[in-house]
């Protein structure tokens, strides 16, 4: 399943996403979206986990929780069109 987590702190790095999600289930890939020109954090990334149930269990946990100060939004990502 792939999840997106919104309102990172723009220091928060992707060892701590995967950290906060691989309590909950292996995660097979975590990434946060980096600026393009600036290369500053855009403040929201995405992670993988192949088991549906420890995805589901993982964004209803980690919704609202606080990483490096902040209070995240986790939810399952739609997928592009």
């Amino acid at each position: 399943m792939n999840i997106f987590v919104a309102k990172l702190d723009y220091k928060t790095s992707v060892d701590t996403v995967r950290e906060a999600f691989e309590r909950f289930g292996e995660v097979s890939s975590a990434k946060v979206i980096f600026d393009r020109d600036t290369g500053r954090s855009k403040g929201y990334g995405f992670v993988e986990m192949p088991n549906d149930d420890e995805a589901r269990d993982a964004i209803s946990s980690l919704n609202d929780s606080d990483i490096d100060g902040r209070t995240i939004v986790v939810k399952t990502s739609a997928p592009r069109n």
